[in-house]
C-alpha cells in the first residue's frame, strides 16, 4: 500500500512539474515548430509524462515513445494507446538488446535511472541528497538501431534517460537527423561522451537549452569543439537542460 501511495505521489509531482506552468506546452510547440512538421517521425526516449509528445502531436508528428517505468507507461495508456498515430513500448533504450536493472525513485520518478554509476555520482550533489532510489525492476531494453528498423528513421529523436544517455547512443550505427539528449551538471563528462559519438556518426552541429524554458542558448549553432568548450567553461551550464545536435545543412 505505501508503496502504491509513493507511486501515486511520484506521478503527480511529475504532472505538476511539466504540465503546471501556465503556457509552456505553447511554447514548447513553438520551440519545435522549426524542426517538426506534419507527419514527421519522432522519437521520445524516456517519455516519463509525454509533455514532449503532446506537442509533437500538436505539430502533427507521429510518435514512438519508449518508458519503462510501469505506472507511467499505464498513464501514458490511458492517454494515448487510441491514437493511431502513437506507438508506445514499455522499454528502455541501450547499447545492445537484452534486459536490465532499472532502480526506481517512487517520489520522484524523474531521475529513476538504469544506471548506478550515475545514481552514485549524482547522490554527493546537494540537488539530489533527498532522493532516495527505493525500488528495483528487471526491463527490456531495445537499441535505436532496432526501432529504426522497426518503424523507420526519425526526424528527431529525444533522448532523456537520467545518466544512460551514452548508453543509448551506441545502440546507434547510422545519424538522425536531430536529436537532443538531457545532461546534468554533475556528469557533466556524460554529455561530452555524447557528442563524441555523435560526431563520429555525422558532421553534427550543436546548441542547447536550460531546464524546461524552450530556448535555444546559443545565436548560432555550434561545433563539437565549441560545444564541448561551452560545456566545460561556462557558468550557463549551471543547471540542467538540454543539448540538441542537429546534421549540417539539415535546418
Amino acid at each position: 500500500m505505501q508503496r502504491s501511495i509513493q507511486r501515486q505521489l511520484g506521478l503527480w509531482r511529475s504532472l505538476l512539474i511539466y504540465y503546471g506552468v501556465p503556457f509552456r506546452g505553447r511554447k514548447a510547440i513553438r520551440f519545435y515548430r522549426p524542426f517538426i512538421k506534419t507527419g514527421d517521425l519522432c522519437f521520445d526516449i524516456g517519455a516519463h509524462v509525454g509533455n514532449r509528445m503532446r506537442s509533437w502531436l500538436k505539430l502533427g508528428a507521429h510518435v514512438v515513445a519508449l518508458e519503462p517505468q510501469p505506472h507511467l507507461m499505464n498513464f501514458l495508456r490511458r492517454w494515448y494507446a487510441d491514437r493511431e498515430e502513437v506507438v508506445l513500448l514499455q522499454q528502455a533504450v541501450g547499447a545492445e538488446q537484452g534486459q536490465t536493472r532499472m532502480f526506481i525513485s517512487r517520489l520522484t520518478p524523474t531521475v529513476t535511472s538504469l544506471s548506478r554509476k550515475w545514481i552514485t555520482t549524482v547522490r554527493e550533489d546537494r540537488s539530489f541528497r533527498s532522493v532516495n532510489w527505493d525500488d528495483e525492476l528487471t526491463v527490456t531494453v531495445t537499441t535505436l538501431d532496432q526501432l529504426i528498423e522497426q518503424f523507420g528513421m526519425p526526424v528527431f529523436c529525444k533522448i532523456d534517460v537520467e545518466g544512460y544517455e551514452a548508453e543509448v547512443l551506441k545502440g546507434l550505427s547510422r545519424p538522425v537527423p536531430m536529436l537532443s539528449f538531457e545532461y546534468i551538471p554533475a556528469t557533466i563528462a556524460i554529455a561530452v561522451e555524447c557528442i563524441a559519438l555523435l560526431s563520429r556518426l555525422g558532421s553534427y552541429e550543436f546548441n542547447w537549452s536550460q531546464g524546461e524554458n524552450f530556448n535555444l542558448l546559443s545565436a548560432s549553432w555550434l561545433d563539437a569543439n565549441s560545444m564541448v568548450e561551452v560545456i566545460n567553461t561556462t557558468q550557463a551550464m549551471w543547471r540542467s537542460g538540454d543539448i540538441y545536435a542537429r546534421l549540417k545543412n539539415s535546418g
